[in-house]
């Protein structure tokens, strides 16, 4: 899939960003060129520093520019073969502070790398989501719903292009900028801890397995498909006792625009899913994929009944010593 192409990573100084380009070069030894194309010129140039004596320096290329700039994003993509979209202003509650500055980013931003990539003739889009975007409740969240209609509308609107847009769709990354963990071990030592609600529970990836989960989405896209992994859910306390396990909490409450359980598939989009052994696909309501069709060329099995996968009914919960593990790890 990989061999001779050339592959731009939006947003890609950003944590996936880094992992997928060392992922694949350590994996596909004969891409052609990986691009960068962000807007923060430090995070690139300490980037350039990180593979300026690696043999893959020649292979790397770094843009500076905005996705809300839409020539700028036509001289990047001139013959890009695969964009990886992980580009959007991605905190809550700067986004709910500044409501226009995430719409022009996650959804204008989005719209002008869809049209960008149809013009130029890309092969294939995948575009990053995120949990908040099933039955979102803040604007971060519906920003990036309106960033997945967008992607898989593309295969709606290419007309004769050959591009095969598609979208991923997982929880929080263990350890990623912004996330809980870094913050609780910053206080592992206190005896006092603050948390928002006792029953709070989030689904966990890793960023590897976030890679290989896109890399897998790359090999199965047929046009149009969210792909969702399946996950194990944590409980915020036990994260927290995982790392201060002397400590006691107490508890604020939910803050605006947060949920006390995470959700990647609505029923109403359990309706159009189908389920595989490690992930579920939800097709496109407006594409002529019957369930049926589908299961016969690809695989998986259609659920019978309405569903909603959430991080609060999830069959596999992460234990304390499993969380220790992982935080040692990470």
């Amino acid at each position: 899939m990989f061999n001779n192409k050339t592959i731009l990573i939006t947003g890609g100084t950003g944590s996936f960003g880094k992992a997928f380009t060392s992922r694949a070069f350590k994996k596909f030894k004969k891409i052609k060129k990986i691009i960068i194309f962000s807007r923060d010129e430090l995070k690139q140039f300490e980037m350039s520093k990180y593979y300026e004596n690696s043999i893959h320096y020649n292979k790397i290329r770094f843009f500076l520019g905005d996705i809300r700039d839409k020539e700028r994003l036509d001289m990047a993509f001139k013959d890009v073969d695969i964009v990886l979209h992980a580009a959007a202003l991605k905190q809550v509650p700067s986004s709910e502070y500044n409501p226009f500055e995430t719409i022009k980013t996650n959804v204008f931003g989005t719209q002008n790398v869809v049209e960008t990539c149809i013009k130029n003739n890309v092969s294939k889009l995948l575009s990053l989501s995120t949990d908040k975007a099933s039955s979102p409740i803040n604007l971060y969240g519906a920003s990036k719903l309106c960033s997945d209609k967008i992607t898989v509308s593309a295969e709606n609107i290419k007309g004769k292009s050959k591009l095969i847009p598609c979208v991923v769709r997982y929880g929080n990354v263990m350890g990623s900028r912004g996330s809980i963990v870094p913050i609780l071990i910053k206080n592992k030592n206190k005896k006092l801890i603050y948390l928002t609600d006792k029953e709070m529970t989030r689904f966990n990836i890793s960023l590897n397995d976030a890679v290989d989960f896109v890399l897998m989405s790359l090999k199965k896209a047929k046009g149009g498909e969210i792909f969702v992994p399946k996950l194990p859910s944590y409980k915020l306390v036990e994260l927290a006792k995982s790392i201060s396990p002397n400590a006691k909490f107490r508890f604020t409450g939910v803050r605006p625009g947060e949920k006390i359980h995470e959700e990647m598939i609505s029923k109403t989009e359990s309706m159009s899913s189908i389920e595989f052994k490690n992930y579920f696909v939800i097709l496109p309501s407006f594409k002529e994929y019957s369930l049926e069709d589908y299961i016969k060329k690809n695989g998986g099995k259609i659920n019978k009944n309405s569903f909603n996968y959430s991080s609060g009914n999830n069959k596999h919960f992460l234990k304390i010593n499993e969380l220790k593990k992982l935080i040692k790890k990470f």
